[in-house]
């Protein structure tokens, strides 16, 4: 596991460098949730077009974890507003990221925050942004060898791949609560889940995303509610 106490923005840093030679984070306090500071993607190191060089590593090994997407601000703010539906429970951040979510359900009160992301470095920025604010999280870097035990998952923004369709049926099978939240797809074809609200965002830094992405529905399955 990482030593949480290495984990710094020159680290984070050094992760950007390898695709944006001029990239760097900077703390940030996303629009949607302003109550949780993290270190993201600063923009004003674009100070002209980017390179075709840069471009392309840009594409082919995005930093997922150095922006706050639109449904993962939704998600962590109506954790922050709902906190009786985490407190007292441990849960899994599911494709963590930058960790805004994990870090929203251990301000919340849950007994253990679980921020769980198959890149590494993303592990690394949701640990040093749990020490900006001041919270513990436990880091997984794979779902198949998460500890037993877990009341609920919680997942933003994960289904924007076709493969991963099927991970809401997953998550049932897993434990016994899920929250998720997703501005792609408007059916997930499963009624187990009942919608929750329709909130907007923008992800931070913006991305200028098409408008319907940034209109974000949360869902809640809860077997204990039928």
């Amino acid at each position: 596991m990482f030593d949480k106490a290495a984990m710094t923005p020159e680290i984070l840093n050094q992760h950007l460098q390898k695709t944006l030679r001029r990239g760097r984070v900077a703390p940030s306090r996303p629009a949607g949730c302003q109550e949780i500071a993290l270190y993201l993607f600063d923009p004003s190191v674009l100070e002209g077009p980017l390179s075709h060089e840069e471009a392309q590593a840009v594409v082919a090994k995005p930093a997922y974890w150095s922006f706050c997407w639109a449904s993962g601000q939704v998600l962590a703010r109506w954790i922050l507003d709902h906190p009786g539906q985490v407190q007292g429970r441990r849960v899994l951040d599911f494709g963590s990221g930058s960790g805004v979510v994990a870090i929203a359900a251990a301000m919340a009160g849950a007994a253990e925050s679980v921020a769980c992301d198959i890149d590494p470095a993303a592990l690394e920025a949701a640990a040093a942004n749990a020490a900006l604010n001041g919270v513990a999280l436990t880091l997984c870097n794979d779902w198949h060898k998460r500890a037993e035990g877990l009341d609920m998952v919680l997942a933003a923004d994960v289904l924007y791949d076709p493969d991963n369709r099927p991970l809401p049926g997953i998550f049932c099978e897993a434990v016994p609560k899920v929250l998720l939240a997703d501005s792609r797809v408007k059916n997930l074809a499963d009624d187990r889940y009942r919608q929750q609200t329709v909130m907007e965002a923008r992800t931070w830094p913006d991305l200028h995303e098409f408008e319907e992405f940034n209109r974000v529905r949360i869902y809640l399955a809860d077997k204990k509610k039928g």
